[in-house]
């Protein structure tokens, strides 16, 4: 019984710890649609990981690294817009995924599991990825965090003053497909983005610095984790969605608060 809600519970506020900071990247570099790509493909990863018998985790984090590498590569080859890209690989991949899912044959999915997340499903295996891999976010984030700030505020003064700007680029798509991958049981694939979304944009309407977001971005998440495991319990919805409901109401209850006291929007990072 005890494992029943408190794995749950672990799980969701170690995702949400990590997911705040790397959030707040996202919103400042709107990075939300690379969000998604990478969200749709861990279906994909999903499905390997059955096809292949491997670990679904290391599956889905394979396939993310792989599809952010091959973006870099292909935005590189300045092909076509960024968001063309996107969108051509974020359907692909989804799409490819429910593919090698129906070929499965004998092997039972369950799909909305996976789409939509099973935080209540979470055991000890699963939190020995979300805080592993949470260790190595937060630490990355922490040693690269001045130069991550440079190429945010201005990318082309930051290759002058040195900054190896596209090397830092792609460690935070690295670090955004980690964290995918380790939340994809919480929130399930379509909703992984709103995770370090909402709570980075909520957090952004009261922070004065990039610090102050960050960590309030992390406290705001774990809020909306222990909101919607409540709401959760108590009238028996889905985990995930009540998480990121609860995560947009808080949204919306600190963007009435400032509407209402006319505090006007900080931009932490210009």
């Amino acid at each position: 019984m005890i494992d029943l809600f408190l794995y749950p519970l672990l799980a969701g506020l170690g995702v949400a710890l990590v997911a705040g900071p790397l959030g707040t990247f996202v919103v400042w570099r709107r990075m939300a649609y690379f969000g998604e790509t990478l969200s749709h493909s861990a279906l994909l990863g999903v499905a390997l990981g059955f096809l292949l018998q491997i670990d679904l985790n290391l599956s889905v984090a394979v396939v993310c690294f792989v599809l952010a590498l091959l973006l870099v590569w292909l935005q590189q080859k300045k092909m076509m817009a960024t968001d063309t890209l996107l969108g051509i690989l974020a359907h692909s991949s989804l799409s490819l995924g429910l593919v090698v899912v129906s070929l499965l044959g004998a092997v039972r999915v369950d799909m909305m599991a996976y789409l939509f997340g099973d935080l209540l499903a979470v055991g000890a295996s699963d939190l020995f990825w979300i805080y592993g891999g949470g260790v190595v976010v937060l630490g990355l984030l922490a040693r690269f965090w001045t130069p991550l700030i440079s190429i945010t505020v201005h990318e082309e003064l930051a290759q002058v003053e040195g900054v190896p700007v596209e090397r830092i680029r792609l460690l935070l798509m690295m670090l955004i497909a980690l964290v995918i991958a380790v939340a994809m049981k919480i929130v399930g694939v379509l909703l992984i983005t709103s995770l370090l979304i909402i709570p980075a944009a909520t957090a952004q309407r009261l922070a004065k610095s990039p610090e102050q977001m960050a960590i309030g971005a992390s406290i705001l998440g774990m809020l909306s984790v222990t909101g919607g495991m409540w709401a959760s319990l108590t009238w028996d919805t889905p985990t995930g969605p009540s998480v990121v409901v609860c995560g947009a109401m808080l949204f919306l209850l600190v963007m009435s608060a400032s509407a209402l006291t006319g505090t006007q929007h900080r931009r932490q990072v210009s």
